[in-house]
Protein backbone atom coordinates (compact mmCIF):
# COMPACT_ATOMS: atom_id res chain seq x y z
CA UNK A 1 0.00 0.00 0.00
CA UNK A 2 1.35 3.44 -0.90
CA UNK A 3 2.03 5.89 1.90
CA UNK A 4 -0.69 8.34 0.75
CA UNK A 5 -3.32 5.56 0.55
CA UNK A 6 -2.31 4.29 4.01
CA UNK A 7 -2.75 7.73 5.51
CA UNK A 8 -6.22 8.02 3.95
CA UNK A 9 -7.26 4.64 5.37
CA UNK A 10 -5.81 5.46 8.79
CA UNK A 11 -7.55 8.82 8.84
CA UNK A 12 -10.85 7.17 7.95
CA UNK A 13 -10.38 4.65 10.77
CA UNK A 14 -9.66 7.38 13.30
CA UNK A 15 -12.73 9.28 12.17
CA UNK A 16 -14.86 6.18 12.57
CA UNK A 17 -13.46 5.66 16.06
CA UNK A 18 -14.24 9.23 16.97
CA UNK A 19 -17.86 8.67 15.95
CA UNK A 20 -18.15 5.24 17.59
CA UNK A 21 -16.76 6.18 21.00
CA UNK A 22 -19.46 8.73 21.87
CA UNK A 23 -22.11 6.30 20.66
CA UNK A 24 -20.85 3.63 23.04
CA UNK A 25 -20.66 6.14 25.88
CA UNK A 26 -24.22 7.28 25.21
CA UNK A 27 -25.46 3.69 25.40
CA UNK A 28 -24.00 3.35 28.92
CA UNK A 29 -25.29 6.45 30.71
CA UNK A 30 -24.61 7.47 34.27
CA UNK A 31 -27.56 6.22 36.34
CA UNK A 32 -28.05 6.67 40.07
CA UNK A 33 -30.91 4.89 41.81
CA UNK A 34 -32.11 4.45 45.37
CA UNK A 35 -33.29 1.08 46.69
CA UNK A 36 -35.36 1.01 49.86
CA UNK A 37 -35.64 -2.25 51.80
CA UNK A 38 -38.04 -3.94 54.19
CA UNK A 39 -35.10 -5.00 56.36
CA UNK A 40 -32.97 -3.45 59.09
CA UNK A 41 -29.23 -3.57 58.49
CA UNK A 42 -28.82 -6.04 61.36
CA UNK A 43 -30.47 -8.74 59.23
CA UNK A 44 -27.37 -9.03 57.12
CA UNK A 45 -28.62 -11.82 54.86
CA UNK A 46 -31.87 -10.15 53.82
CA UNK A 47 -30.42 -6.64 53.73
CA UNK A 48 -27.18 -8.13 52.45
CA UNK A 49 -28.93 -9.55 49.38
CA UNK A 50 -29.92 -6.02 48.38
CA UNK A 51 -26.36 -4.80 48.91
CA UNK A 52 -24.95 -7.70 46.89
CA UNK A 53 -27.32 -6.92 44.03
CA UNK A 54 -26.32 -3.24 44.02
CA UNK A 55 -22.62 -4.12 44.13
CA UNK A 56 -22.93 -6.47 41.16
CA UNK A 57 -24.70 -3.81 39.10
CA UNK A 58 -21.98 -1.26 39.85
CA UNK A 59 -19.13 -3.63 39.04
CA UNK A 60 -20.72 -4.82 35.79
CA UNK A 61 -21.13 -1.24 34.55
CA UNK A 62 -17.79 0.19 35.73
CA UNK A 63 -19.77 2.19 38.33
CA UNK A 64 -21.89 3.92 35.71
CA UNK A 65 -25.07 2.37 37.13
CA UNK A 66 -25.11 2.86 40.90
CA UNK A 67 -27.82 1.82 43.35
CA UNK A 68 -27.72 3.20 46.89
CA UNK A 69 -29.36 0.84 49.38
CA UNK A 70 -31.42 2.09 52.33
CA UNK A 71 -32.64 0.11 55.33
CA UNK A 72 -36.26 0.02 56.50
CA UNK A 73 -37.30 3.39 57.88
CA UNK A 74 -34.52 5.44 56.31
CA UNK A 75 -36.75 6.56 53.43
CA UNK A 76 -40.06 4.81 54.06
CA UNK A 77 -41.22 2.21 56.62
CA UNK A 78 -40.35 -1.40 55.87
CA UNK A 79 -43.87 -2.35 54.82
CA UNK A 80 -44.28 0.50 52.32
CA UNK A 81 -41.61 -0.48 49.81
CA UNK A 82 -43.99 -1.30 46.95
CA UNK A 83 -45.88 1.96 47.51
CA UNK A 84 -42.63 3.92 47.29
CA UNK A 85 -41.65 2.16 44.06
CA UNK A 86 -45.10 2.54 42.53
CA UNK A 87 -45.34 6.28 43.11
CA UNK A 88 -41.71 6.96 42.15
CA UNK A 89 -40.42 7.97 45.59
CA UNK A 90 -37.59 5.52 44.86
CA UNK A 91 -36.58 3.72 41.70
CA UNK A 92 -36.52 0.25 43.26
CA UNK A 93 -37.04 -1.67 46.48
CA UNK A 94 -36.13 -5.02 48.04
CA UNK A 95 -38.94 -6.75 49.90
CA UNK A 96 -41.20 -9.74 50.39
CA UNK A 97 -44.21 -9.29 48.15
CA UNK A 98 -46.64 -11.00 50.49
CA UNK A 99 -46.44 -8.01 52.82
CA UNK A 100 -48.80 -6.31 50.37
CA UNK A 101 -51.49 -8.99 50.24
CA UNK A 102 -53.90 -6.40 51.68
CA UNK A 103 -53.78 -4.65 48.30
CA UNK A 104 -54.47 -7.93 46.50
CA UNK A 105 -53.83 -11.51 47.71
CA UNK A 106 -52.09 -12.20 44.39
CA UNK A 107 -49.04 -10.43 45.86
CA UNK A 108 -48.48 -13.48 48.04
CA UNK A 109 -47.23 -15.64 45.18
CA UNK A 110 -44.19 -13.41 44.65
CA UNK A 111 -42.73 -14.60 47.94
CA UNK A 112 -44.55 -17.67 49.20
CA UNK A 113 -48.02 -18.99 49.81
CA UNK A 114 -48.89 -21.70 52.35
CA UNK A 115 -47.99 -25.15 51.03
CA UNK A 116 -46.35 -23.69 47.96
CA UNK A 117 -43.17 -25.12 46.41
CA UNK A 118 -39.81 -25.41 48.14
CA UNK A 119 -36.94 -23.04 47.30
CA UNK A 120 -35.64 -24.95 44.29
CA UNK A 121 -39.08 -25.45 42.80
CA UNK A 122 -40.20 -21.90 43.52
CA UNK A 123 -37.17 -20.64 41.63
CA UNK A 124 -37.85 -23.10 38.82
CA UNK A 125 -41.45 -21.91 38.56
CA UNK A 126 -40.31 -18.27 38.47
CA UNK A 127 -37.58 -18.73 35.87
CA UNK A 128 -38.83 -21.66 33.74
CA UNK A 129 -42.47 -22.31 34.59
CA UNK A 130 -44.06 -18.99 33.71
CA UNK A 131 -44.05 -17.50 37.20
CA UNK A 132 -42.16 -14.33 36.30
CA UNK A 133 -44.43 -13.72 33.33
CA UNK A 134 -47.77 -14.09 35.13
CA UNK A 135 -46.65 -12.09 38.16
CA UNK A 136 -45.08 -9.25 36.21
CA UNK A 137 -48.27 -9.01 34.19
CA UNK A 138 -50.04 -8.50 37.53
CA UNK A 139 -47.41 -6.10 38.94
CA UNK A 140 -47.97 -3.76 35.99
CA UNK A 141 -51.12 -2.64 37.78
CA UNK A 142 -48.78 -1.22 40.42
CA UNK A 143 -46.41 0.45 37.95
CA UNK A 144 -43.73 -2.10 38.87
CA UNK A 145 -41.65 -4.92 37.51
CA UNK A 146 -40.17 -7.56 39.83
CA UNK A 147 -36.76 -9.23 39.67
CA UNK A 148 -35.92 -12.38 41.64
CA UNK A 149 -33.34 -11.29 44.21
CA UNK A 150 -33.20 -13.76 47.10
CA UNK A 151 -34.64 -16.85 48.75
CA UNK A 152 -34.65 -17.93 52.39
CA UNK A 153 -35.24 -21.64 51.83
CA UNK A 154 -37.86 -23.37 53.97
CA UNK A 155 -38.52 -21.26 57.03
CA UNK A 156 -39.24 -22.24 60.60
CA UNK A 157 -42.71 -22.37 62.13
CA UNK A 158 -42.07 -19.74 64.74
CA UNK A 159 -41.65 -19.15 68.46
CA UNK A 160 -44.45 -19.81 70.95
CA UNK A 161 -44.79 -19.06 74.64
CA UNK A 162 -46.52 -22.41 75.19
CA UNK A 163 -46.55 -25.75 73.39
CA UNK A 164 -48.92 -26.15 70.45
CA UNK A 165 -49.92 -29.81 70.19
CA UNK A 166 -53.40 -29.69 68.66
CA UNK A 167 -55.38 -27.43 66.37
CA UNK A 168 -57.41 -26.34 69.39
CA UNK A 169 -54.21 -24.99 70.99
CA UNK A 170 -54.08 -22.33 68.26
CA UNK A 171 -57.42 -20.87 69.29
CA UNK A 172 -56.96 -17.26 70.37
CA UNK A 173 -53.19 -17.28 69.89
CA UNK A 174 -52.03 -13.83 68.80
CA UNK A 175 -49.19 -14.46 66.37
CA UNK A 176 -46.97 -12.24 64.31
CA UNK A 177 -47.23 -13.96 60.96
CA UNK A 178 -46.64 -12.39 57.56
CA UNK A 179 -49.05 -12.01 54.70
CA UNK A 180 -51.47 -14.58 53.41
CA UNK A 181 -50.57 -17.17 56.06
CA UNK A 182 -52.37 -15.01 58.60
CA UNK A 183 -55.66 -15.75 56.87
CA UNK A 184 -55.01 -19.49 57.33
CA UNK A 185 -54.22 -18.93 61.00
CA UNK A 186 -57.56 -17.14 61.33
CA UNK A 187 -59.36 -20.16 59.90
CA UNK A 188 -57.71 -22.26 62.61
CA UNK A 189 -58.76 -19.88 65.39
CA UNK A 190 -55.62 -17.78 65.69
CA UNK A 191 -55.27 -13.99 65.58
CA UNK A 192 -52.64 -12.84 63.03
CA UNK A 193 -50.59 -9.68 63.51
CA UNK A 194 -48.55 -7.98 60.77
CA UNK A 195 -45.51 -6.48 62.51
CA UNK A 196 -42.19 -5.36 61.00
CA UNK A 197 -39.00 -7.11 62.13
CA UNK A 198 -37.76 -4.49 64.57
CA UNK A 199 -41.07 -4.38 66.47
CA UNK A 200 -41.56 -8.12 67.01
CA UNK A 201 -39.40 -8.66 70.10
CA UNK A 202 -40.95 -5.83 72.14
CA UNK A 203 -44.42 -7.16 71.29
CA UNK A 204 -43.45 -10.66 72.44
CA UNK A 205 -41.76 -9.35 75.56
CA UNK A 206 -44.76 -7.23 76.58
CA UNK A 207 -47.22 -10.04 75.87
CA UNK A 208 -48.95 -8.09 73.11
CA UNK A 209 -48.51 -11.25 71.02
CA UNK A 210 -48.17 -14.90 72.05
CA UNK A 211 -46.04 -16.14 69.16
CA UNK A 212 -43.99 -14.92 66.23
CA UNK A 213 -42.40 -16.25 63.08
CA UNK A 214 -39.64 -14.60 61.11
CA UNK A 215 -37.29 -16.65 58.93
CA UNK A 216 -35.04 -19.23 60.55
CA UNK A 217 -32.34 -19.79 63.17
CA UNK A 218 -29.75 -17.29 61.96
CA UNK A 219 -32.11 -14.29 61.79
CA UNK A 220 -34.24 -15.45 64.71
CA UNK A 221 -31.19 -15.62 66.96
CA UNK A 222 -30.34 -12.02 66.10
CA UNK A 223 -33.88 -10.94 66.96
CA UNK A 224 -33.73 -12.73 70.32
CA UNK A 225 -37.13 -14.43 70.31
CA UNK A 226 -35.88 -17.46 72.27
CA UNK A 227 -35.49 -15.28 75.36
CA UNK A 228 -39.24 -14.73 75.71
CA UNK A 229 -40.89 -17.55 73.73
CA UNK A 230 -38.87 -20.79 74.08
CA UNK A 231 -40.90 -23.25 71.98
CA UNK A 232 -39.48 -23.33 68.42
CA UNK A 233 -41.56 -25.09 65.79
CA UNK A 234 -40.93 -26.53 62.32
CA UNK A 235 -41.69 -26.40 59.50
CA UNK A 236 -42.96 -23.03 58.37
CA UNK A 237 -45.62 -24.56 56.13
CA UNK A 238 -46.55 -21.10 54.93
CA UNK A 239 -43.03 -20.49 53.59
CA UNK A 240 -41.62 -23.57 51.95
CA UNK A 241 -39.15 -21.58 49.86
CA UNK A 242 -39.71 -17.84 50.14
CA UNK A 243 -38.55 -15.66 47.28
CA UNK A 244 -37.43 -12.08 47.78
CA UNK A 245 -38.08 -9.62 44.99
CA UNK A 246 -36.53 -6.37 43.83
CA UNK A 247 -39.41 -4.20 42.63
CA UNK A 248 -38.49 -1.65 39.97
CA UNK A 249 -40.60 1.34 38.99
CA UNK A 250 -41.92 0.42 35.54
CA UNK A 251 -41.19 3.82 33.99
CA UNK A 252 -37.61 3.71 35.27
CA UNK A 253 -37.24 0.13 34.02
CA UNK A 254 -38.45 1.03 30.53
CA UNK A 255 -36.07 4.00 30.40
CA UNK A 256 -33.00 1.81 30.99
CA UNK A 257 -30.80 0.61 28.11
CA UNK A 258 -31.43 -3.06 27.37
CA UNK A 259 -28.02 -4.12 28.65
CA UNK A 260 -28.67 -2.33 31.95
CA UNK A 261 -31.93 -4.25 32.25
CA UNK A 262 -30.04 -7.49 31.63
CA UNK A 263 -27.42 -6.56 34.23
CA UNK A 264 -30.14 -5.89 36.81
CA UNK A 265 -31.67 -9.31 36.15
CA UNK A 266 -28.27 -11.00 36.40
CA UNK A 267 -27.39 -9.14 39.59
CA UNK A 268 -30.68 -10.27 41.10
CA UNK A 269 -29.93 -13.88 40.15
CA UNK A 270 -26.53 -13.63 41.83
CA UNK A 271 -28.10 -12.16 44.98
CA UNK A 272 -30.64 -14.98 44.96
CA UNK A 273 -27.93 -17.66 44.92
CA UNK A 274 -25.85 -15.78 47.51
CA UNK A 275 -28.80 -15.44 49.87
CA UNK A 276 -29.75 -19.13 49.77
CA UNK A 277 -26.15 -20.23 50.22
CA UNK A 278 -25.60 -17.94 53.19
CA UNK A 279 -28.70 -19.22 54.98
CA UNK A 280 -27.72 -22.84 54.29
CA UNK A 281 -24.29 -22.10 55.77
CA UNK A 282 -25.38 -20.17 58.86
CA UNK A 283 -28.71 -21.70 59.92
CA UNK A 284 -27.24 -25.00 61.21
CA UNK A 285 -24.72 -23.18 63.39
CA UNK A 286 -27.35 -20.82 64.76
CA UNK A 287 -29.78 -23.66 65.55
CA UNK A 288 -27.13 -25.39 67.67
CA UNK A 289 -26.52 -22.17 69.60
CA UNK A 290 -30.25 -21.62 70.14
CA UNK A 291 -30.72 -25.13 71.51
CA UNK A 292 -27.74 -24.65 73.82
CA UNK A 293 -29.35 -21.42 75.05
CA UNK A 294 -32.54 -23.23 76.04
CA UNK A 295 -34.75 -23.18 72.96
CA UNK A 296 -37.05 -26.21 72.76
CA UNK A 297 -37.39 -27.65 69.26
CA UNK A 298 -40.74 -29.12 68.15
CA UNK A 299 -42.37 -30.33 64.95
CA UNK A 300 -45.98 -29.42 64.19
CA UNK A 301 -48.23 -32.44 64.67
CA UNK A 302 -49.71 -34.23 61.62
CA UNK A 303 -53.14 -33.01 62.75
CA UNK A 304 -52.03 -29.37 62.62
CA UNK A 305 -50.33 -29.85 59.26
CA UNK A 306 -53.40 -31.58 57.77
CA UNK A 307 -55.79 -28.95 59.10
CA UNK A 308 -53.56 -26.15 57.82
CA UNK A 309 -53.35 -27.70 54.36
CA UNK A 310 -57.12 -28.19 54.19
CA UNK A 311 -57.75 -24.59 55.29
CA UNK A 312 -55.27 -23.33 52.70
CA UNK A 313 -56.90 -25.17 49.81
CA UNK A 314 -60.33 -23.95 50.91
CA UNK A 315 -59.22 -20.33 51.15
CA UNK A 316 -57.48 -20.39 47.77
CA UNK A 317 -60.60 -21.82 46.14
CA UNK A 318 -62.74 -19.12 47.76
CA UNK A 319 -60.52 -16.25 46.64
CA UNK A 320 -60.02 -17.63 43.12
CA UNK A 321 -63.78 -17.42 42.48
CA UNK A 322 -63.75 -13.63 42.58
CA UNK A 323 -60.15 -12.69 41.77
CA UNK A 324 -59.05 -13.49 38.21
CA UNK A 325 -55.43 -12.50 38.83
CA UNK A 326 -55.21 -14.73 41.89
CA UNK A 327 -56.75 -17.65 40.02
CA UNK A 328 -54.38 -17.27 37.06
CA UNK A 329 -51.23 -17.21 39.20
CA UNK A 330 -52.47 -19.90 41.60
CA UNK A 331 -53.33 -22.25 38.72
CA UNK A 332 -49.88 -21.69 37.22
CA UNK A 333 -48.01 -22.32 40.48
CA UNK A 334 -50.04 -25.30 41.64
CA UNK A 335 -49.86 -27.10 38.28
CA UNK A 336 -46.11 -26.63 38.22
CA UNK A 337 -45.71 -27.68 41.87
CA UNK A 338 -47.76 -30.86 41.52
CA UNK A 339 -45.78 -31.98 38.51
CA UNK A 340 -42.43 -31.05 40.08
CA UNK A 341 -43.07 -32.93 43.33
CA UNK A 342 -43.92 -36.09 41.40
CA UNK A 343 -40.32 -35.98 40.20
CA UNK A 344 -38.87 -34.68 43.48
CA UNK A 345 -39.96 -37.77 45.40
CA UNK A 346 -38.06 -40.04 43.02
CA UNK A 347 -34.46 -38.86 43.38
CA UNK A 348 -34.05 -35.71 45.47
CA UNK A 349 -36.22 -36.76 48.42
CA UNK A 350 -35.00 -40.36 48.39
CA UNK A 351 -31.38 -39.23 48.44
CA UNK A 352 -31.98 -36.58 51.13
CA UNK A 353 -33.76 -39.03 53.42
CA UNK A 354 -30.91 -41.52 53.11
CA UNK A 355 -28.28 -38.86 53.79
CA UNK A 356 -30.17 -37.56 56.83
CA UNK A 357 -30.18 -41.07 58.31
CA UNK A 358 -26.55 -41.69 57.38
CA UNK A 359 -25.30 -38.41 58.87
CA UNK A 360 -26.83 -39.26 62.24
CA UNK A 361 -24.25 -42.00 62.69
Amino acid sequence: MKRRQFLKVASAGLAASAVAAPAIAQSSPEVKWRMTCSWPKSLDTLYGAAEVMAKQVAEATDNKFQIQVFAAGEIVPGLQVVDAVQNGTVECGHTASYYYFGKDPTFGFGTSVPFGPNARLNQAWWTQGGGAEVLNEFFKKYNSRAILAGNTGCQMGGWFRKEINTVADLNGVKMRIGGWAGRILQKLGGVPQQIAAGDIYPALEKGTIDAAEWVGPYDDEKLGFYKVAPHYYAPGWWEGGSMLLAFVNLDKWNALPKHYQAILEQAGAYANTWCMAKYDHLNPQALRRLLAAGAKLHVFSPAIMDASYKATMELHAEVAKDNASFKKVNDSMMAFTKNAYQWWQVAENTYDQFMIRAMRG
